[in-house]
């Protein structure tokens, strides 16, 4: 049953953080989890109440739940190689990853690991049951279920959200340059529910999955990754998809800053929320940080932030980088703790620029303000580096 199911869960993922101490290995396991179009807001772990992601939830009060994780492509496909293989966009072209790229997987199965990439619950589980304690292993979930038009939802989870009308979501009318989803703006509510009810069954899919790892005692030496290959703006600003949702390409935060948590016990601290940019393509560095492997030679922009995941510090003389960037298509984006810019066409336009503490909504552009002239040239300059450098 769907409760008795999480109940276990819930209740059993406290003890290994509760138990006596006992060594941490230094290779855990790995279960990587990727969701297509799941926006941070839509978790209660990120601060939503209507929608039930217990699993998800209780993962990120037990570990470290990221509040700047940034992703460098706002659309699923090219944003799943790019946190897989660690390189830019730009790098990957439209053939995505190829035979010639190094993944995650390729790097854990030369270090010893049992791997699978799956977008097969079932066969995920299956998998987590041929494992034991005699070899590590990397467990790749891509869940794609959450686009649109949301079909092949389990009628139970949709019952759950009948009778929900959301009243905290936005109502702004639907916008002028709407594109990929737009439909969808038609009926909301309905829409919501729908997009409730399969967060609703993925939560419940991952908790089935971590108590298979629990009833196999592997759970103590397990890192749990739950994140999302970029986010979705469903209905918010009149746009309802990810970055295709208008056109030209949008970078709003709420597609671009995607939820990530970490859930490793004894080496993740509990409860953590780092407010520190990272991006995706720093996910691979940082996992060959943790098991030990070699960061592929491959001219790769991202570093490892495994320091700031193990609540240690970094170096004073290597502290952690303060921007960050993406690219789709025609547009590119560099942020920093403060003010994001978004360039398109190579900078001829149309371009934005915010000043995010001011405007955290994105609602001012500043891009042709003067007294911005400054920080545009500046971000503008590290874009540009950024691109050139890790072109190739």
């Amino acid at each position: 049953m769907l409760v008795s199911r999480r109940g276990f869960f819930l209740g059993s993922l406290a003890l290994p953080v509760l138990a006596a101490k006992k060594p941490v290995p230094v290779r855990p396991n790995i279960l990587l989890v990727l969701v297509d179009g799941l926006p941070s807001w839509m978790l209660g772990a990120y601060g939503n109440k209507e929608v039930h992601t217990p699993n998800i939830d209780r993962l990120a009060l037990a570990g470290t739940r990221y509040l700047n994780h940034l992703v460098c492509v706002p659309a699923p496909e090219p944003s799943r190689a790019a946190i897989l293989t660690g390189r830019t966009p730009m790098q990957l072209g439209t053939a995505g990853i190829t035979a010639a790229d190094v993944t995650v997987e390729k790097v854990l199965s030369g270090a010893g690991y049992t791997c699978q990439t799956t977008g097969d619950a079932a066969a995920a589980a299956q998998f987590l049951d041929r494992q034991s304690d005699s070899a590590p292993f990397f467990l790749n979930l891509n869940h794609t279920g959450l686009r649109p038009p949301y079909d092949g939802i389990p009628q139970k989870y949709l019952d759950m959200y009948a009778g929900q009308k959301f009243p905290t979501n936005s109502v702004e009318p639907a916008a002028p340059n709407a594109r990929a989803g737009k439909e969808m703006l038609a009926d909301r509510v309905a829409n919501w529910r729908k997009v409730a009810a399969g967060v609703t069954a993925l939560d419940d899919r991952l908790g089935a999955l971590l108590t298979r790892i629990y009833q196999k005692q592997l759970i103590d030496r397990t890192l749990v990754i739950f994140a999302a290959t970029c986010g979705a703006l469903l209905g918010r600003r009149g746009l309802w998809d990810g970055g295709d949702a208008s056109d030209p390409v949008n970078m709003f935060d709420e597609v671009v800053r995607a939820p990530m948590v970490w859930n490793w016990p004894g080496r993740v601290p509990a409860q953590a929320t780092p407010v520190e940019l990272v991006s995706a393509y720093d996910l691979l560095p940082t996992l060959c940080g943790a098991v030990g492997a070699e960061t592929p030679d491959r001219n790769l922009c991202g570093r490892s932030y495994l320091p700031l995941a193990t609540g240690k510090l970094f170096p004073k003389k290597q502290p952690w980088r303060t921007t960050v960037f993406a690219e789709y298509r025609n547009t590119d984006m560099a942020r920093d703790a403060r003010y994001k810019l978004v360039l398109r066409n190579e900078g001829k336009g149309p371009n934005e620029l915010y000043d995010l503490p001011a405007d955290p909504a994105e609602r001012v552009n500043q891009a042709e303000n003067e007294q911005y002239l400054g920080v545009k040239n500046s971000l503008g300059a590290l874009l540009a580096k950024w691109k050139q450098q890790f072109s190739a």
